[in-house]
Parts: C-alpha cells; structure tokens; sequence
C-alpha cells in the first residue's frame, strides 16, 4: 500500500478528490495548509501504479510513500466522535447509538465519500445560521448539500419543503434526502424559495450567486459559507453588487459565513 499526497487551492480540492476516486483511491484525508491551500493524502492498494499517479497529479506536487497496512476505515471511523453543534443539534455518525442529550435534535450523518460530518467550521457556521433564520413553514434550498447534514438540519428546525442538490451524483445517494436531485441550483424553480444555504466555496456562490437571487422569494434571505475569513470580501461584493443586503460576517476558527437579505 502506498499514499499519494499533494497539495491544491481550496477551489480546487473537490475537483481533486473526485479525481483521485476515480484512479481507484481507497481513502483520502484532508488538512488545511497556511494561505488557504489544502494538502490531501490518497491511499492506494498495490494494484496501482505510484509513477503514474505522481505524472498525473505532478502539477499539485505530488509524491508517492510507502504505507503500512492498516484497516484505515476503521481507523477513520474512530476520528468522527459525536458532537454537539449549536444551540439544537447533536450530529452523530451512523455506526455510533450514543444517546441524544436532552433539548437537542439528532442529525445522524454517514460522511462516506461526501462532506459534511459536522467537525468542519463551516458547516457549524451554517447550522448556527439555520437556527437564526429558518422560520417553521419555509421551503429551503441546499445547493451542495454533500452528506445531507444541512437538509436535514432545515427540516428539523420545521422547514415544510427542503430541496437539496448536488454535483456529485454519491453524494445524493449518501445523502438520501426525499427531495434531492443531481444538479445545482440554474434548475430551481424562480421566487419558489425562502432561505437558500451554499457551503461550497468562494468561487462557487460567486458563480452562482445570479441564480441564488433567482431563486429566492422577495425579502427572503441566503447563507453562504465554505470560504476562509480573506475570501469573504470577494463574496460579499459579490452579493452586494447585486443589490443584497449583507449582514456582518459569522466567523469561527480561520471561515466565515455571511447571511444576505434580497
């Protein structure tokens, strides 16, 4: 077994890792670098190829190391503990029964191959912003909903309608939202929703960001996140130029997240 290990622009890592999935990768981490860069570790069986990889991914600094074998799902799963997250929720993975303490509501994830397990900032950023905003009745939109954690957050909080979508057909199926497709948000019906969640990237809401006020119901509202504290000026203009009423930033550790009035 070896490790393929490289390093990228956040913008760049999902992209990246769906690509290391496909040459057959058998688990990846992830850790954030200084500047916003991300570093990302790809284990291989000895099946494939440790030259080849390194050409493909040369443009990332790839190399290749030897590993030992270990049973690196378990070793994974004893990473993701239960937590607390928020004023409401108690985020568990699927293969834990460790009870809910009381006042708070149960968000069972399996992060498989898709985001979101709850550790990341960004994500609390979001569930925080949830509970600020969503008012029981709303229909809400989860553009990249990843492992569902978002979707599933809305509806508990008394959503009555949660769209979700994602890109990345796994992770709709991880997902198993009741209401979720394989897209993004240019295929969302226009003023047919309340509040719109986007934890994905600076790039990507900026890109998207037309369609997001679209979509969005008069006097409604969108939070954005899954961007560093340096990108959220670029969002925020973004939103801003488009006649949106930004509220201050919500930061934790070095992310952020903004709420934006339309």
């Amino acid at each position: 077994m070896f490790s393929l290990y490289l390093e990228c622009r956040q913008e760049e890592k999902d992209r990246l890792i769906a690509e290391l999935w496909d040459r057959g990768s058998n688990g990846i981490t992830e850790s954030d670098l200084l500047g916003g860069a991300c570093g990302l570790r790809a284990f291989f069986d000895g099946d494939a190829e440790p030259a080849a990889l390194v050409d493909e991914f040369s443009a990332w600094g790839a190399h290749a190391e030897r590993e030992e074998t270990r049973d690196w799902i378990a070793e994974a799963r004893t990473k993701l503990a239960p937590m607390c997250v928020a004023r409401s929720f108690f985020v568990v993975p699927e293969w834990r029964d460790d009870p809910t303490p009381a006042g708070r509501l149960r968000i069972v994830v399996n992060p498989g191959m898709a985001f979101g397990t709850g550790a990341h900032e960004s994500t609390q950023l979001c569930l925080e912003a949830l509970e600020s905003e969503l008012q029981p009745g709303m229909t809400v939109l989860d553009v990249g909903s990843g492992s569902g954690i978002l979707s599933t957050a809305a509806r508990l909080l008394g959503a009555q309608r949660v769209l979700a979508c994602d890109i990345d057909p796994v992770a709709v199926e991880t997902a198993g939202q009741p209401l979720s497709f394989v897209g993004t948000v240019d295929a969302v019906r226009s003023r047919s929703i309340d509040l719109a969640v986007a934890n994905i990237s600076a790039e990507a809401i900026v890109a998207l960001a037309p369609d997001l006020f679209r979509v969005l119901r008069p006097g409604r509202r969108m939070i954005v996140s899954g961007f560093e504290l340096f990108e959220a000026p670029e969002v925020q203009r973004a939103l801003e130029q488009r006649g949106a009423e930004v509220h201050p930033p919500l930061d934790k550790g070095s992310w952020s997240a903004l709420i934006a009035s339309v």
